[in-house]
């Protein structure tokens, strides 16, 4: 492998470590019940969140947004279906325990 392509395998390991870390926060928030989906496919506190939740929330959704943003360029459907087709996938494939927001902005348990 050349010097390079060890570089680059460096730095995208290097850009990889916080996006599993975001997702393993994640994990953890919404098994504690500090977070919970939202049906536009992003997340949001249940409760009032200390700064670290507040970083956790923003950082996955705008790595949720990103995708969506391209998923709605490359098929051409608006952003707002696909994130709420997003929404309802995540929603039903949710663990018993978890919260999520119904269709009235009102926390339920699953």
């Amino acid at each position: 492998m050349t010097l390079w392509k060890k570089a680059i395998l460096v730095l995208a390991l290097v850009l990889m470590a916080p996006l599993a870390q975001a997702q393993q926060g994640l994990s953890q928030a919404k098994a504690n019940g500090l977070l919970g989906e939202r049906p536009d496919g992003l997340v949001e506190a249940v409760a009032t969140p200390d700064a670290a939740l507040s970083a956790l929330v923003r950082t996955v959704n705008e790595q949720r947004m990103a995708e969506y943003r391209k998923i709605a360029a490359d098929t051409s459907a608006p952003l707002a279906a696909v994130q709420a087709r997003a929404g309802r996938q995540i929603i039903q494939s949710l663990p018993k325990g978890q919260y999520f927001k119904d269709a009235a902005g009102r926390w339920r348990k699953k």
